[in-house]
């Protein structure tokens, strides 16, 4: 099938035998896999991890995977393996790239389409913690929401992966950025990468501090991983021909929208589902990833990585994402 560059039959991964809490999910010793036709194989040295890999380990997800299943889905690494019809990628070549999962193992077989070559001054961690968040991000904000040049972007969960890539993006965008999050620390750390005004939306009258922070405009682009009453909240504080752009629902609440607010602010709610921009979107998807990978070449984005865990703590990255007390998104280290 291809050269082997590691004698190796077997190899540590995290096996999901039974959806459970990720306390009574552990590393066992199975097969190394082989890449089949079209495939690479690589030998993993970071993966990510995300608020939908807790809700998959759990079964809680909207879709399940079939047991037992390793988890994860973003990953960076060496390739050492591939298929004698793949053209183009070598053994040895640094790369970071996303699956349905099996990224929480020592190796992965994945699709040639699947990897890209990563950018030489990017670390692993940064490598596996970027394709989700900043995919999601740059649609969201210029294929969805259409933010421009000036105008009053406010990002909620700013902390989080996906909301620290929103407002990293919004920045190169030309947006003024409001990033609302929970705790003081939170606020911060969203400030550090750029926020131009912060807010605290547990707090009764954050909608009064937004209008002063957009001076009375409201926010043309609202980015929105988090769900909830605030969601709808947010919504009511959206300037005429506002853009909300729906990401997923950390809160745990999916909210119901009354119909006479987008009439009365002229407004529109629109989703994104980076899972399937690749699929439906081609063509929007080749120009996001285009641009971010000009980006991410030239220095103006550098991916933010909250916190490295050990392959044997990964229990801890998935605890500290799942408390919301996350900063950035949580990367395992593997190789």
């Amino acid at each position: 099938m291809g050269k082997r560059t590691s004698e190796q039959n077997e190899m540590k991964a995290v096996v999901v035998e039974q959806y459970a809490p990720v306390d009574q999910i552990g590393l066992k010793e199975i097969a190394t896999p082989e890449p089949a036709p079209g495939q690479v194989r690589v030998r993993v040295q970071a993966a990510s991890i995300g608020f939908v890999d807790g809700l998959k380990v759990e079964g809680r997800y909207q879709t399940k995977d079939a047991l037992p299943f390793t988890p994860g889905a973003e990953f960076a690494g060496v390739v050492d393996a591939v298929a004698n019809d793949v053209a183009g990628i070598t053994p040895g070549l640094r790369v970071m790239g996303a699956a349905r999962s099996g990224a929480l193992a020592e190796y992965i077989a994945v699709p040639a389409a699947a990897v890209e070559i990563m950018p030489d001054g990017l670390s692993m961690e940064a490598g596996a913690a970027f394709r989700t968040n900043y995919l999601t991000a740059l649609y969201a904000l210029g294929e969805r929401g259409r933010l421009g040049a000036g105008e009053q972007l406010l990002v909620l969960g700013a902390a989080g992966g996906t909301g620290i890539a929103a407002i990293q993006i919004g920045k190169l965008l030309g947006g003024r950025i409001i990033a609302a999050a929970s705790t003081e620390e939170k606020r911060n750390f969203a400030a550090s990468f750029g926020a131009d005004a912060v807010i605290d939306y547990t707090r009764a009258d954050w909608r009064d501090a937004l209008k002063d922070a957009t001076g009375g405009h409201g926010a043309d682009v609202i980015f929105d991983p988090v769900g909830g009453e605030v969601s709808v909240q947010a919504f009511r504080s959206i300037a005429w021909n506002g853009r909300h752009v729906v990401v997923g629902f950390a809160a745990g609440q999916i909210p119901a929208l009354p119909f006479n607010l987008p009439l009365l602010k002229g407004g529109v709610l629109t989703g994104v589902d980076a899972a399937q921009i690749a699929r439906r979107e081609p063509d929007a998807y080749a120009r996001v990833m285009t641009q971010l990978s000009a980006w991410l070449n030239d220095g103006k984005l550098v991916p933010v990585v909250g916190k490295v865990f050990a392959f044997a703590d990964f229990r801890a990255a998935f605890k500290t994402m799942q408390t919301r007390t996350a900063l950035g998104k949580m990367v395992v280290r593997i190789g």
